[in-house]
């Protein structure tokens, strides 16, 4: 398709995909990952209807579907079971022709990571610094070697070394609440629904995955690096006691080895996600708070908009990385600011507010309580 050598920097799912669109598309990549090894660290994630259509589009939605477990409803209850909202997922399905899906963040890894050529993957690469010109980049590794090439697209997560270098400021932001997943085995699971439980001792969700697994995270609001993130599995049971009854027997069959704590972030809506002749994608564009679920949807959404540009404009890279800019920064801004704000709306914990947020949720008609992800679903993120 082009002549003109790109240098991939990240291989987690942005940086995956999109090597593997450059093979499908014929494109010449390296792709440099810092950590020793390619592996998928977490545990499960909704594929919104909008990334299926995506990954539909990129050639291999057939593929992923095995990986996942549909998902037909999703509900938020309050710590007593009592139905807070209901989201109208037919009809967000349906603009799409999809479904929504959830996954074990390492299937769909290992599936990215085996779709490609791995002479063109090189671990234990840390960038650390850079320079471009009118003509070329130079990237400079921890390991005091360099590396040429015409173009650069940093897909290298929320804290980006690229994205530091090109805007100094531009720094993960903590959201105020850390976050416990795992994923577990139960025989007797076996749901399409996936429900998230809002009460004054923080949030809990519940996912199904494939093969009877539930992926599940719990949410509390603690100040950054408080004694909060040294609890194991015995402080969050007690956290979590007078929740329902499978939010109990879960966190009983989680192992503390299977335990992933993480503080929350996010980062601030940037100018721009083109800089000459480096382009940020994924999470080192525009990482956002999981509460709408689409940090990898927009993952993969960036990597289809950008394979739509190179369709168009093979010999103009420039312009390619141009216009990706132009599609890209309005919707992604909305995910973060949306979502900061739905982060913010789940955690609250005073019992006075949230008796009132439950009421006003429980009042609202659908089309209103859920008219964010209208905004977001509804709309085609392939049109110009």
């Amino acid at each position: 398709m082009t002549d003109k050598n790109f240098i991939i920097v990240g291989a987690g799912i942005a940086g995956l995909c999109l090597a593997k669109a450059f093979e499908d598309l014929n494109i010449s990549y390296t792709l440099y990952e810092k950590a020793d090894e390619v592996r998928g660290i977490g545990a499960g994630f909704g594929l919104a209807s909008n990334a299926m259509k995506a990954f539909e589009i990129l050639g291999y939605e057939d593929k992923i579907i095995p990986l996942g477990h549909m998902l037909e409803d999703f509900e938020i209850q309050n710590w007593k079971e009592k139905t807070i909202l209901k989201a109208d997922t037919n009809r967000l399905r349906k603009n799409y022709n999809t479904d929504n899906f959830a996954i074990h963040r390492a299937d769909l890894h290992q599936f990215l990571y085996q779709s490609i050529d791995a002479k063109n993957v090189v671990v234990g690469k840390k960038v650390v610094d850079l320079q471009q010109n009118y003509e070329k980049v130079i990237l400079y590794f921890d390991n005091e070697t360099s590396v040429t090439a015409d173009f650069v697209i940093a897909a290298d997560g929320i804290g980006s070394s690229i994205r530091q270098k090109l805007l100094p400021k531009s720094t993960p932001k903590y959201a105020g609440y850390i976050c416990w997943r795992g994923v577990i085995k139960d025989e007797n699971y076996n749901t399409k629904k996936s429900i998230e439980t809002w009460g004054s001792n923080g949030r809990f969700g519940l996912t199904p995955l494939k093969d009877n697994q539930i992926y599940w995270y719990a949410c509390k609001n603690t100040p950054l690096n408080s004694e909060v993130y040294q609890w194991d599995l015995t402080d969050i049971r007690r956290n979590f006691a007078e929740y329902s009854g499978i939010i109990r027997s879960t966190l009983q069959k989680t192992k503390q080895e299977d335990l992933i704590t993480t503080p929350i972030m996010d980062l601030e809506p940037i100018a721009a996600y083109k800089y000459n002749r480096i382009l940020l994608i994924g999470d080192a564009a525009h990482a956002t708070t999981p509460n709408m679920g689409q940090g990898a949807c927009m993952a993969v959404e960036d990597v289809c908009v950008l394979v739509d540009e190179l369709n168009r404009n093979p010999d103009d890279i420039i312009k390619c990385f141009e216009n990706y800019n132009k599609r890209r920064l309005k919707r992604t801004h909305y995910i973060i600011q949306t979502s900061r704000l739905a982060g913010k709306v789940a955690q609250l914990e005073n019992k006075f507010l949230t008796t009132i947020r439950d009421f006003t949720f429980r009042k609202l008609p659908t089309s209103i309580a859920q008219s964010p992800l209208d905004d977001l679903l509804e709309q085609d993120f392939m049109k110009i």
